[in-house]
């Protein structure tokens, strides 16, 4: 991938062909949503190619999830089954990164995320996706945190056990080899 954040041609085309056969074969997420208006979105938006690039190399599976009608843009979820494996091991923020003495992860999700053009999903995103399907079943997600949890210095993380979507609370500095963020991106 090029420093400037663009795809080469091959690079572009092998995105779109995952994209359109994911989007193909998970027609339930995405009712009423035609891929070619998608892909027609996706190629006036260089940026938004490169942030997918950058979901799908690290384990995201990012899959059109809905429109956005007040906005008018098409939304992607990681819909990975699992918490995305390249974005496991980090700690919430990079307050919280720094605010580690010893044993430090590689990164924070926020960073991370940001480095990508990317979000993290908040709780309400989170059980949405989850009333697609069953993901997170052995793994968890760091969600969006609200200022007034991250103030008192916590952090929230959901995960799916029992059929049920439980959200959770821990330190924003820990971090956690089955615990990683699911992100959106609105096109």
């Amino acid at each position: 991938m090029a420093d400037n954040k663009s795809l080469t041609a091959d690079q572009r085309n092998a995105l779109f062909e995952v994209l359109k056969t994911r989007f193909e074969e998970n027609e339930k997420r995405h009712e009423g949503i035609a891929w070619p208006e998608v892909q027609a979105r996706l190629e006036e938006n260089e940026k938004a190619l490169w942030s997918l690039s950058e979901m799908e190399q690290t384990g995201g599976e990012p899959d059109v999830v809905c429109l956005d009608e007040q906005e008018g843009s098409f939304v992607f979820f990681d819909c990975s089954a699992e918490s995305p494996a390249g974005r496991r091991n980090l700690c919430y923020d990079q307050e919280a990164l720094d605010a580690r003495k010893r044993n430090k992860p590689a990164g924070s999700a926020q960073g991370m995320a940001a480095s990508m053009g990317i979000e993290l999903l908040d709780e309400s995103q989170y059980r949405f996706l989850q009333d697609l399907g069953g993901f997170d079943l052995k793994t968890s997600s760091w969600i969006a945190t609200p200022s007034e949890i991250r103030a008192h210095g916590g952090a929230i993380f959901c995960d799916r056990r029992y059929d049920h979507v439980f959200v959770y609370h821990n330190g924003a500095e820990s971090y956690y080899s089955s615990r990683g963020f699911r992100s959106a991106l609105k096109v």
